[in-house]
């Protein structure tokens, strides 16, 4: 059975796998986010799972379904759980695109995007993905991160100390 941690080669093979599978009638589009996207772009080794803030479609779903029994993969390897979770000010011209198939176009969302998304889930490993990407995200100051967060996520309660823990990102980031 193959190792269940996705590698970026992994990750790339499976979604090109997933875009061969995918009728030509309807061009796809799927946004990745999370862990997934951050070793696509090199700030980790690997990932659980793909996370997509765009919803799958049938077509879609049956794709991933078929890798998955193929290659041992959970069937939720790829997943849409992360749409709930979008930012307010996510803007899809702004993604990078990590694929460009004729059948699934696989865009990867901004980095302040992520960031902030991850700064809302803050787990354990959100902190560390925090850190990694803190001084590639292009903020200005913890200030305009905090800002952004709460523009994003505008029904949330302002935190008094959100500037501190950016700033505190900000510091053990760039100590790496």
């Amino acid at each position: 059975m193959p190792d269940p941690l996705l590698t970026p080669d992994r990750i790339r093979a499976y979604l090109t796998e997933v875009a061969d599978l995918l009728p030509d009638d309807a061009p796809q589009c799927i946004v990745v986010v999370g862990g997934s996207l951050l070793a696509l772009l090199g700030f980790r080794e690997a990932t659980n799972d793909v996370d997509s803030i765009k919803r799958l479609g049938a077509s879609l779903k049956e794709a991933i379904a078929h890798v998955a029994d193929r290659h041992g993969l959970a069937p939720r390897w790829l997943n849409d759980s992360a749409a709930d979770f979008t930012p307010q000010t996510f803007d899809e011209t702004a993604c990078t695109v990590e694929l460009d198939h004729p059948r699934l176009r696989v865009l990867g969302a901004p980095l302040q995007q992520v960031f902030v998304m991850k700064l809302f889930a803050a787990r354990a490993v959100d902190l560390t993905d925090l850190t990694a990407i803190w001084s590639e995200c292009g903020f200005e100051s913890p200030e305009q991160a905090a800002d952004l967060y709460f523009a994003a996520y505008p029904h949330l309660e302002w935190d008094e100390f959100l500037v501190d823990d950016i700033c505190a990102i900000g510091e053990r980031g760039s100590r790496r």
